[in-house]
């Protein structure tokens, strides 16, 4: 027997085990269409984050587009749904909102350093046993406050939130007034954003109208046409028709029209090909600063929303496909502590980044592979040139976008089936919004739900309390 040969069947066990997982991860699950343009339903966050890290933190765009590409490459492949890959929020909030702002090395030491935690959680086993354990109200009450909470970003500063990103409050404010997203003293969001215009109230509510119209309530139109009755098959058909337009991917390429409209000059500004990589000198006073001011409110919210909201939230949108809370921790980790050390963002997984992909529809990891591709040929092309193609992005086309995200975040939480779970998810949501912490809305969530389990518990098998008909006779004289 040659020593080659124990080795053969191995090999071969592993290449069908990849062969087996791109063709279930990649396969179709609705038309080509509707993945396209679901791989853009979570740029209403991507885009104002990295815009803003990269005006005002000096952000490598080039560099950054082609690992997160490759992280979404990546993610689709393994995870077989449309997983996104989103900027570190608190990081990024407190790197271009507080003084003075992070260096770029900072805000990598800070990803580096949030990324070995939750690879710690994953390797260890420990975040299976927290996504076990915790109280399905608990987690809803942080997806509800992370998709309703007015928690203005970074240059939306009428408060920090160490939270990062709003979602559908924000995305009303994206829409309403004016943002300048290379601003990061306090900007004037009560200044209205005008009617007329390339990027007037108008232009966002004809795409707000256009969304709701083609896409209806987000359930696309999955109905058996066999036992849908005769009169209604005409408008199951032409319901069938409107959700076949990819309506996400239409809105984001005339967003890119306008751009070019709106500032010609832009040709003029255009750099072909990437930056160089090269690997940053992270001194330990940038990992002591990362770690204190971006990784240390970043945790929590990573553990909470990255991860346990993620893993219940694609359980709903996908029955029977429940994602490993093991496996995206360590995904998570595993993608700074490469990506960082080459100055990319920091990035992470989020709920309401695969809720805008669903939304729009994506049903698969193809989703996130055309959005992957996408940024590889818009990173090796443009490189960080494409910084001026972004700043002319109409901001209220992606506050539409993101409105989207943050009510089919939100509506996650319609499984609460008893008042009791409604209490305590709400009580958890309102303490995150008045608290801007997520980890605060967490916590009080944990106690409240002990207390109330606590209430209802029969204390008689330790011994503790004796019913009696003395004690039936005193509260029912």
């Amino acid at each position: 027997m040659s020593n080659g040969s124990p080795e053969t069947p191995l090999l071969r066990h592993h290449l069908e085990g990849w062969r087996h997982r791109l063709t279930t991860g990649l396969r179709l699950k609705t038309t080509l269409l509707s993945e396209l343009s679901g791989s853009v339903g979570d740029l209403g966050t991507y885009i104002p984050i990295v815009l803003a890290l990269t005006l005002v933190s000096n952000l490598d765009l080039s560099t950054t587009l082609i690992f997160t590409a490759l992280y979404n490459i990546a993610t689709g492949v393994v995870f077989g749904t449309p997983m996104p890959v989103q900027p570190m929020k608190s990081i990024a909030a407190v790197a271009v909102s507080e003084t003075p702002h992070l260096t770029v090395s900072q805000i990598a030491a800070a990803g580096i350093s949030t990324a070995a935690v939750l690879l710690f959680l994953g390797a260890t086993g420990l975040m299976s046993f927290l996504y076990r354990f915790l109280p399905l109200p608990v987690v809803r009450g942080v997806q509800l406050s992370q998709a309703i909470q007015s928690r203005p970003f970074i240059v939306i500063k009428i408060s920090i939130s160490p939270q990062g990103l709003a979602f559908a409050f924000s995305a009303i404010k994206y829409i309403r007034y004016n943002q300048d997203f290379s601003k990061t003293t306090a900007t004037k969001t009560t200044d209205p954003r005008t009617w007329l215009g390339l990027d007037g109230l108008i232009l966002a509510l004809t795409c707000l109208l256009f969304l709701i119209l083609t896409t209806g309530d987000g359930g696309g139109n999955e109905n058996n046409t066999s036992i849908v009755p005769t009169n209604r098959r005409r408008v199951h058909k032409r319901l069938k028709i409107l959700s076949a337009i990819p309506s996400a991917l239409i809105v984001f390429v005339l967003g890119l029209i306008l751009c070019f409209i709106r500032d010609p000059s832009i040709f003029n500004d255009i750099k072909f090909g990437p930056s160089r990589f090269h690997v940053l000198n992270i001194t330990w006073d940038d990992f002591k600063v990362g770690f204190l001011r971006g990784a240390v409110p970043q945790i929590p919210l990573s553990v909470l929303n990255s991860v346990i909201a993620v893993c219940k939230l694609s359980g709903d949108l996908f029955p029977g496909t429940e994602l490993s809370a093991t496996k995206v921790s360590i995904s998570v980790g595993v993608m700074n502590l490469v990506g960082c050390w080459f100055g990319a963002m920091p990035v992470c997984h989020g709920a309401g980044g695969l809720a805008g992909q669903y939304r729009f529809g994506g049903r698969s990891g193809l989703s996130v592979v055309f959005l992957g591709l996408g940024k590889l040929v818009l990173g090796l092309l443009f490189g960080n040139s494409f910084v001026r193609i972004l700043s002319g992005f109409p901001v209220g086309i992606l506050g539409v976008l993101l409105l989207f995200a943050g009510i089919e975040l939100a509506m996650a939480s319609r499984d609460m089936n008893s008042k009791e779970e409604s209490f305590v998810m709400l009580v958890c949501a309102a303490v995150s919004l008045t608290g801007s912490s997520a980890a605060l809305g967490f916590g009080c969530g944990i106690v409240l739900y002990l207390l109330l389990k606590l209430r209802e518990m029969d204390y008689s098998c330790f011994g503790l309390s004796k019913w009696t008909e003395e004690d039936e006779f005193l509260i029912n004289p």
